[in-house]
């Protein structure tokens, strides 16, 4: 199977930038000594500070999904609850 690229698009609630910025932080250690995480790159946008983006590479879809079931991401998400105003991911195949 094909390497798979996820795209994490998430917005924080105007007053709560600072603890979800802090959250997002703590789960990129944790993530990037996963077996099968190729890269987990977060970003903040420059003109929107609310404006969160992790641009990630996994081994497998396989490999994200286990990922996703992870205590760290559970505890982000509880931390972060009623934070956030936005959040969408894409799942795409790296096709060249």
């Amino acid at each position: 199977m094909a390497k798979l690229t996820i795209v994490a698009d998430i917005t924080a609630k105007s007053d709560k930038i600072d603890i979800v910025k802090a959250e997002l932080e703590k789960l990129v250690p944790t993530t990037r000594a996963e077996e099968g995480c190729q890269q987990y790159d977060l970003h903040q946008d420059n003109d929107n500070p609310a404006h969160f983006l992790f641009f990630e590479n996994w081994e497998s879809r396989e490999a994200w999904q286990k990922h996703m079931n992870n205590q760290h991401l559970k505890d982000y998400q509880a931390a972060t609850e009623g934070m956030i105003e936005d959040f969408a991911v894409y799942e795409m195949t790296h096709i060249a």
